[in-house]
């Protein structure tokens, strides 16, 4: 099988980089569909629309309502036909981003600029959408032909975004080592139609070390307000490195679980990033992880405010049937565990998640 890697036609990153949007799509449509919600546009529309307006490009702004549904997608879909848009721009979170991505490849792949103003999860970077239900369920991930033709992610803004959403963040960008890992030892073919090149590994891997090196320090920072170099290397890792990590290393049991967390009603409130990083702790325990790796684990997450535990989850009454329920979905064919090892079972799963609780107790007492 080839190897295959998948990313944005253009990444950018920096302070101020909003201010900058117009020189950056001037080969890239002439009216553009800005989505984002009313708070975002209070705070950066007039900006960006006027950097559009300075490059001589129109602006239509479109609201986004809350959640990443087929009946939003439509929506705009709508709108930008409506007003003779010619390329979409996604500003905000990540449903406003997978929003924005939707409407741009269902109508042919319009051009699709991607303006993340938290870094609490890897979508801007990948060419995938994911589409929910009225009450946040997952129902559909949209496939793109291409990833996002350009990502701007203005770290000016990020480090004014609540500190909880860059955690999350990191748990969701802790993963994609480990996921990588697992497919290609067992030579999974990602999303990018393809083996793993060494290029994504290498990449997989430096997400991982820069959380590590940098991920506390970026913390603090935010908390303070405060824009900081250490900020600048994890919204890297969080953004860049795992969007294209997951996208063309793969995905294993720690997203899979996460997914699973939909059947488990406590832990709605949670981000998915925090899901995905008590799934990682899950999948280390299905791996039989040495323990120097697990201590070090658990060690950044607890330093970065990441849940370890059922309760930090949201599930403070654990009902078995619950979990169970969580265990199965995390072990549907059609799900990543299989890329961990095809042999995983849902009781397997089970036992995992309540052993993972066990750990992550046991280490918060230390």
């Amino acid at each position: 099988m080839a190897i295959a890697i998948k990313g944005p036609g253009r990444y950018v990153q920096g302070p101020g980089e909003r201010k900058n949007l117009g020189k950056s799509v001037k080969k890239m449509g002439s009216k553009f569909y800005l989505l984002c919600s009313p708070g975002g546009k209070k705070r950066f529309g007039d900006e960006v629309a006027q950097s559009l307006t300075d490059a001589e490009k129109e602006v239509v702004f479109g609201e986004f309502h809350g959640e990443a549904t087929k009946d939003e997608v439509f929506a705009h879909m709508d709108a930008v036909k409506e007003n003779g848009c010619d390329a979409v721009i996604g500003m905000g979170g990540g449903k406003v981003i997978d929003t924005a991505k939707a409407v741009a490849e269902n109508l042919g792949g319009l051009p699709c600029i991607i303006m993340p103003t938290v870094a609490s999860n890897d979508s801007p970077c990948s060419g995938v959408a994911v589409l929910y239900n009225e009450e946040g369920v997952v129902i559909k991930a949209v496939m793109m032909r291409r990833s996002p033709d350009l990502v701007v992610a203005d770290t000016e803004i990020l480090a004014q975004s609540p500190a909880r959403l860059l955690s999350a963040g990191m748990g969701d960008a802790l993963s994609t080592w480990f996921e990588a890992r697992a497919c290609l030892k067992n030579k999974v073919k990602t999303m990018a139609r393809g083996l793993a090149t060494e290029t994504v590994t290498m990449m997989s891997r430096l997400c991982y070390d820069l959380l590590l090196q940098y991920g506390g320090e970026a913390l603090d920072g935010v908390k303070r307000g405060e824009r900081t170099e250490a900020l600048e290397k994890v919204v890297e890792a969080n953004i860049l490195l795992s969007g294209i990590g997951f996208e063309s290393g793969g995905l294993a049991a720690a997203h899979a679980i996460n997914d699973g967390f939909a059947q488990e009603p406590q832990a709605h409130g949670m981000y998915h990033g925090e899901k995905v990083a008590f799934g990682l702790l899950t999948q280390l325990v299905l791996e039989k992880a040495d323990q120097k790796e697990m201590d070090e684990v658990l060690a950044f997450m607890k330093r970065v405010d990441l849940p370890m535990t059922l309760a930090q989850l949201g599930v403070t009454d654990i009902v078995e049937e619950n979990l169970r329920k969580v265990a199965e979905a995390a072990c549907v064919p059609t799900q990543s565990t299989k890329n961990l090892s095809p042999d995983i079972t849902a009781e397997d799963v089970y036992q995992a998640i309540l052993e993972a609780d066990r750990i992550g107790a046991a280490y918060l007492q230390k």
